[in-house]
């Protein structure tokens, strides 16, 4: 299987960077404004736009992690059960805009399931959607993100990885087409 890499690390970290400046733009110093990662791998993005805004702003930034496994349309038809992740919002949405995030943005049907899940802690003044990769063209949900750090172009046959520095050993990410087993 070839691995094609898309976003290398120096153009990862310009792009974590430039979503942050995106995004202090539009929430100024984040007093209104709260971020979500949803499980499993949203929480990473989340985490590395906090550490760089709380290092651009010099204040705390809130940040939460939504599991969003009960919501999805799919889990009661795959052949493994699904386990569910750890939800970790300690702080109120009422009324607040919501920034929720994710890896890839693919067919749409995870953001979905994602606005599900987050209208149980709460009604939010409003929500947007940041991703770090944006296959564009196999949309089951008219879904759009407001923040994007690349849009990429696939085929169904491809997939994406956003690989991360503490759990891959690099930051980047990586078009690859699976080979039969997986």
């Amino acid at each position: 299987m070839e691995r094609q890499v898309i976003l290398n690390s120096k153009h990862f970290e310009l792009t974590i960077n430039r979503l942050c400046y995106q995004l202090i733009e539009n929430h100024n110093d984040f007093s209104e404004t709260v971020l979500i990662g949803l499980q499993p791998r949203g929480i990473n993005v989340v985490t590395r736009l906090k550490e760089r805004l709380e290092e651009i702003l010099q204040k705390e930034v809130v940040c939460g992690n939504l599991d969003i496994t009960f919501y999805r349309d799919d889990f009661r038809r795959r052949e493994t059960p699904l386990i569910p992740s750890a939800t970790n919002i300690d702080f109120v949405i009422e009324n607040k805009k919501v920034v929720l995030i994710d890896d890839v943005l693919y067919t749409g049907r995870t953001i979905r399931a994602g606005l599900d899940a987050l209208l149980a802690f709460g009604r939010p003044k409003k929500v947007e959607l940041l991703t770090m990769i944006d296959r564009r063209f196999k949309r089951d949900l008219p879904i759009s993100a407001d923040y994007v750090g690349k849009t990429v172009d696939t085929l169904i046959s491809e997939r994406v990885s956003v690989e991360w520095d503490e759990l891959e050993g690099e930051d980047k990410v990586v078009l690859f087409t699976p080979d039969a087993n997986g």
